[in-house]
This record gives structure tokens, C-alpha cells and sequence, in this order.
């Protein structure tokens, strides 16, 4: 029996996994870009996973009935190099998922692969939900205020910084710039309500008028 030689691969098997892979990896994109929780901006990160997902399928589709392309994969993989890093946890996280698909329907595995996504998601789901309910209790924000300040900087500084103190329930510096008479201070602060956010934008717009005051959602920062 010759190892090498490549077996005809099953029109009707690959077009059915096909199929079941684009449902699911879209499925998956879907709850990345609506519920995901990453920094990165997922509307534009979403859109590879199902391209990821067919993609490995292919390559598992065919090099499974051949120990000569298996290895000649191997080889070829050695020498790719990724120079994009992926800091975020969570994208990384997906891209293994999407790579999971691929691999369960192109090993036509598609009712352990079936279960294994409903499972997965599910828990997903889950998880989003008590998270969600958790996260409604409070917000992060970062405030941020700059322009001129009359007086002393570091006196000027000092009022701010305990009038802050005095309406969040936390609140830590995270910048503070200054030169001659402006002045431009970033706070990571925590809301529980959105009384405490009027509160604390009234009293700091009447009091420092002459500042600009912005607050950003920490979860939404970096795009999504």
C-alpha cells in the first residue's frame, strides 16, 4: 500500500462540512462582535473568524488522507511567521475556536463538533449574562479634564482631587500634566449610578468652569 499517494476526497462530505462550518464560525462571529468584551475593535476582527474557520477545513480536508502532505504541512508551518501580536486574551480565545471548527468538520467529526459548540457557546452565554449583571452595578470611566486653572497648579490640583474623592466611591490618577497655568488631569473612576455621574459633572462644571470635562467608557476605549 502506497502511504503517499492521495485518496479522492468525498465532493458530498466537503460541501456538507462546508456548510455546518459557515453556520457555526458565523454563529461565533456574531457573538464575538455583539457580546465579545475585547478592546480591539470587533467589527472589523469578526469577519476572519469564518475565513478561518473554512480555511483550516480545506487544509485538514486534504492533507487527512495523505502522510505526505501531512508532512509536507508540517514543513510549510515551520516557517510561517505571525509579526502581528495579539495582546488580547479574548482574541485569541476566538481564533482558537475558529480553528476548532475548522479542524472538527474537516476530520468530519461534525457530531462531536456540533456538541462541543453548543456547549461552548452556551456557557458562553452564561457567563456573559452573570457578567452582565455584575458589570451593571457600576461603570469604569476615565474623566478627563484640561485647560487653564486660576492660582496655584498643585492648590488648584488639590481641590479637584478631593472634590472627586468626594462623590465617586473610587478614584485613581492615572495622568496629570501641567504648564504654567493649564493643567490636564486623567481619573479612573468608578460610578454606581447614574445620580453620582450628574453629581459629579455638575458640581465639577460649576466649580471649574474653565476646564473641559469628557468621561470614556473604559470598555469601549479602544473600539467595538
Amino acid at each position: 500500500m502506497d502511504e503517499t499517494s492521495l485518496e479522492p476526497l468525498s465532493l458530498q462530505n466537503l460541501v456538507l462540512n462546508l456548510g455546518l462550518c459557515i453556520i457555526l464560525s458565523s454563529l461565533l462571529a456574531v457573538y464575538y462582535r455583539k457580546l465579545g468584551s475585547s478592546l480591539s475593535n470587533r467589527t472589523k476582527f469578526s469577519p476572519i473568524l469564518p475565513l478561518l474557520s473554512l480555511i483550516t477545513l480545506l487544509v485538514i480536508s486534504i492533507v487527512k488522507s495523505s502522510l505526505a502532505l501531512s508532512l509536507g504541512l508540517v514543513g510549510a508551518l515551520s516557517i510561517v511567521r505571525f509579526r502581528t501580536a495579539i495582546k488580547d486574551p479574548e482574541e485569541l480565545i476566538f481564533l482558537f475556536f475558529a480553528i476548532g471548527l475548522g479542524l472538527g468538520f474537516g476530520a468530519d467529526q461534525r457530531i462531536p463538533t456540533l456538541v462541543a459548540f453548543g456547549v461552548i457557546m452556551a456557557y458562553l452565554l452564561i457567563r456573559h449574562l452573570i457578567v452582565k449583571d455584575k458589570a451593571n452595578d457600576n461603570s469604569n470611566l476615565f474623566l478627563n479634564m484640561e485647560g487653564k486653572l486660576e492660582g496655584k497648579i498643585g492648590q488648584g490640583f488639590e481641590e479637584i482631587n478631593n472634590t472627586i474623592l468626594s462623590i465617586t466611591e473610587n478614584a485613581d490618577l492615572r495622568r496629570l500634566d501641567s504648564s504654567e497655568n493649564r493643567i490636564q488631569i486623567t481619573y479612573y473612576v468608578n460610578i454606581s449610578n447614574p445620580a453620582m455621574l450628574t453629581k459629579l459633572m455638575d458640581t465639577l462644571r460649576d466649580k471649574y468652569p474653565t476646564l473641559s470635562i469628557s468621561l470614556i467608557e473604559q470598555d469601549n476605549l479602544l473600539g467595538g
